[in-house]
């Protein structure tokens, strides 16, 4: 996607672009993610209605089936040899929750106090086996996460017409289901048709390798989700102010959103147009 100054926006191709040139790693091919996303789409499905779908060999659905590390890890088959999917491709994302620290929709998010989403979050990285070694900070990282959270969605009230009630929000996402299935991320926040993937950082300076972990699960994401959303990779730097620039990836054309946590509704009102409401 490139924009209105000829940037080119980190998702869809572009951070398909990043995770090849960095890591050089086969992320999907596009039969793969036609059968991941006709899977999860649907309540149970079985093999000859996918290759019905897609016009594919029905053996040709089979070997990815049972060799594709997202099927094997994300999927499974039941007695009557429907196939389903771990997570949903659908509001709400039934399933996210079981491989996040934290998930409910952002109104459910607000409700809450303070102590209570705290509470709520480490009960639920712990049963994620998220590592809560408090030793630099990680507790205090999650609070300031939260409160940037809040400023946001505070922010949003002043905006008439934006209902973001029943947006999701994900705190502490860790899915590690194999060495080929690994994806994480600090915050999600999915839209309509968007899906913020915002990688936090308690500092004021931009550092190249943050960039690149901001950008590093995002063709992931884009698996997860389906085609019928984007995933805009972000890195928010907590301890800056004022801040909101593209920082280019290296040996990539595409450009990456940096922002303050006092900036991140300019990210978000650039792919959704809040003020031109």
């Amino acid at each position: 996607m490139i924009d209105c100054c000829g940037r080119e926006r980190v998702h869809k191709g572009s951070a398909t672009e990043k995770i090849a040139a960095v890591e050089k790693e086969n992320i999907m091919d596009i039969i793969e993610r036609d059968i991941y996303a006709l899977i999860c789409k649907n309540d149970g499905i079985k093999a000859k209605e996918i290759a019905k779908r897609l016009h594919k060999d029905r053996g040709i659905i089979n070997h990815y089936l049972y060799a594709s590390p997202y099927m094997k890890e994300l999927c499974y088959r039941d007695g009557d040899y429907d196939w389903h999917g771990y997570i949903r491709q659908a509001r709400p994302h039934k399933g996210l929750e079981d491989f996040s620290g934290y998930y409910a929709t952002v109104k459910e998010f607000l409700a809450l106090g303070e102590e209570e989403w705290f509470g709520e979050l480490l009960a639920g990285c712990k049963r994620i086996g998220r590592n809560l070694n408090d030793t630099r900070g990680l507790f205090h990282s999650f609070r300031d996460t939260a409160a940037v959270m809040r400023t946001l969605f505070t922010d949003l009230d002043d905006m008439d017409g934006v209902d973001y009630g029943d947006w999701e929000i994900v705190f502490e996402l860790r899915i590690k289901k194999s060495r080929a299935v690994r994806i994480y991320a600090d915050v999600l926040v999915v839209t309509e048709k968007y899906v913020f993937s915002l990688e936090f950082k308690m500092n004021d300076r931009i550092w190249e390798e943050e960039v690149l972990q901001a950008a590093k699960y995002s063709a992931y994401q884009e698996v997860l989700f389906g085609p019928d959303y984007d995933v805009i990779p972000v890195l928010v730097l907590t301890k800056a102010d004022d801040l909101y620039r593209y920082v280019p990836l290296p040996r990539t054309t595409a450009e990456l959103p940096v922002c303050a946590g006092n900036m991140l509704f300019n990210v978000l009102d650039e792919y959704l147009g809040f003020m031109e409401k």
